[in-house]
């Protein structure tokens, strides 16, 4: 289907499906009909009793799939990756363990067909819903509904509907569906509902999408975590004893167990690679303004300091790719005019090789200067190097991070300019407690204070500054490969340090995470004697206990200049092929 046929479908499909979709279809809620921040405990229902309406109801929407789940007639281990091989028929792990590239295809041929799939993913959603708390519901009956009519149109059309004909995607709580909740991970916020759906919602129910489940977040949204006083904490399915990541952490765990194979995230800090990276998955933060960004709930809409991006999570590179086509595809840019009208570039962007091949300059940061990363990131960045340089059309060269620190100290005086008022109400409006890590990045955040309007512009001043000295870095180097974090997965509570993450953030690069291998506690053995740099370093030295983080997987970062997200999946592509990434198998 060519790229102008996409999108003349886009207004058409989405008035055939409304009848089959009409709780999941539109346009969500503009920050108006948002909740105004109050201070003082707001009268009606405890937090308790609102967090216990929720989970009921998250609980119920699993007790609607038909035939009921099984039960785990076993205590839950540590590592639940494996469980569901043990639960599901061989059918439904086919179909869950597939790439969604690879499902698209089966049913726009007709050997699958989008009932069969929409109900696998339904159902190892529900497992894994029982086995990290990831979910705030299953959409069953709906999603359903939906996958039957695109069945039907199928059988009558003899084409797919759209590029996404059939696909179950999963979609974070504050992306707003119809009808439905939209809490931003606030109490105070329960009975807030959206209006309609949110943009990026209506491109992938007209491409065919089937919408089938909402995932979890934390309180304020600013978390590497996901934790919240509705759900809980959502744990991580290699090790339990560990983050899913956040604050897209749901999605993380979700995709990590294949309850989906294609989800959507946002990422303000990291929120879409700390859990893909966590849960050994694909997750692309793009460049700014080139997805449908707006309509979402979250405090402080209409800030332009540090620009949210929504993007995917994926179990393979390929999905990645999909999603992203798709929904530029579409030229979302004449609906949402804060978009760019660039196309999704389909030919390489690699430099060329005198016969025609590929070649490719990678520079390596494998440490920041400021928090050394924990032993399993070192041996997976010094793994995946050692392979490239073997590689003839492959230059590999180090890159001196640029004063990350001062990077840090911009952002994190950029993310709450009225001193972190608006998140600080709509906490306490309820009475609910306070989760640690909104502590941590709120009121113990040294750099959280209120800006007055020439303090803001003397801050926007300093962010240009500093993105424009780290242009000068690049030279002829093609993408960056980093960590992601400076550990794998850490223990509940722990993500304390934003750096590896949020640096692309504030220059706007595009960033890509990939799973390498897993942590290996008879390898990864503690660095004896190391003296840290300073105190973020000190806690993540001490942090690093090799049982503790045992099977953890272990994932990179590959980074670009702004607007070159093509070319940094493509450099990804490239090194796949050549390497055979991942090292070990996560399913």
């Amino acid at each position: 289907m060519s790229t102008s046929s996409f999108s003349s479908l886009v207004s058409s499909i989405t008035d055939l499906s409304h009848d089959f979709y009409s709780r999941l279809h539109s346009s969500l809620v503009s920050p108006s009909q948002l909740p105004l921040p109050r201070r003082g405990k707001v009268p009606g229902p405890t937090w308790q009793e609102i967090a216990k309406t929720a989970q009921s109801h998250r609980d119920a929407s699993i007790a609607a799939l038909e035939p009921p789940l099984p039960t785990i007639p076993w205590e839950i281990p540590q590592d639940v990756s494996h469980i569901p091989k043990r639960i599901f028929s061989e059918d439904i792990i086919a179909i869950t363990e597939a790439a969604p590239e690879i499902l698209v295809a089966k049913m726009a041929s007709g050997d699958l067909t989008s009932v069969q799939v929409t109900t696998a993913f339904l159902r190892r959603a529900g497992l894994a819903q029982n086995l990290t708390n990831c979910i705030t519901e299953l959409l069953p009956a709906a999603a359903l509904a939906r996958a039957k009519y695109l069945d039907e149109y199928l059988s009558t059309n003899k084409k797919p509907i759209g590029p996404l004909h059939g696909l179950p995607i999963s979609v974070k709580e504050h992306i707003g569906m119809e009808c439905l909740s939209l809490n931003a991970g606030f109490i105070s916020w329960h009975a807030q509902t959206a209006v309609s759906n949110a943009h990026i919602l209506d491109i992938l129910l007209a491409a065919g999408a089937v919408l089938y489940v909402r995932t979890t977040q934390p309180q304020t949204l600013m978390h590497l975590e996901t934790s919240s006083n509705f759900y809980g904490v959502t744990v991580n399915p290699f090790n339990r004893l560990l983050t899913s990541g956040g604050s897209s952490g749901g999605e993380g765990a979700l995709v990590g167990l294949r309850g989906s194979c294609l989800g959507i995230g946002t990422d303000i800090g990291g929120s879409i690679r700390s859990p893909a990276a966590n849960c050994g998955v694909y997750g692309l933060r793009p460049t700014s303004y080139r997805l449908p960004n707006g309509d979402f709930a979250a405090t402080m809409l209409g800030q332009e300091q540090v620009v949210p991006v929504v993007g995917p999570l994926s179990t393979s590179l390929g999905g990645v790719k999909l999603f992203m086509k798709t929904l530029i595809d579409a030229k979302p840019w004449l609906r949402e005019p804060s978009l760019l009208p660039i196309f999704w570039n389909t030919e390489s962007q690699l430099p060329s090789t005198p016969t025609g091949g590929k070649k490719l300059k990678i520079a390596v940061l494998s440490d920041d200067g400021i928090v050394k990363p924990h032993p399993p990131i070192l041996r997976a960045i010094s793994t995946v190097v050692d392979k490239l340089k073997a590689i003839p059309d492959i230059e590999v060269v180090p890159w001196t991070p640029y004063a990350h620190d001062e990077a840090w100290t911009i952002i994190s005086s950029l993310y709450f300019c009225d001193g972190g008022a608006e998140e600080s109400a709509a906490i306490e409006a309820s009475g609910e407690p306070w989760r640690p890590l909104s502590r941590f990045i709120l009121t113990d955040n040294p750099n959280v204070k209120h800006h007055s309007v020439r303090e803001l512009w003397d801050w926007t001043v300093k962010r240009e500054a500093y993105k424009a000295e780290y242009a000068k870095l690049w030279g002829d180097v093609d993408v960056i490969l980093c960590p992601v974090g400076p550990g794998a997965a850490p223990p509940l509570d722990c993500a304390r340090y934003w750096g590896y993450t949020s640096q692309w953030n504030l220059l706007d690069y595009p960033a890509l995470v990939f799973p390498v291998t897993k942590v290996d506690p008879e390898v990864d053995l503690i660095e004896e004697g190391y003296h840290p740099r300073n105190d973020d370093d000190k806690y993540n030295y001490e942090l690093y206990k090799p049982s503790t983080y045992a099977n953890a997987p272990v994932s990179l970062q590959l980074v670009g200049r702004r607007y070159e997200d093509e070319k940094v999946v493509e450099a990804m592509e490239y090194i796949e092929e050549k390497i055979g990434l991942p090292f070990v198998s996560f399913v």
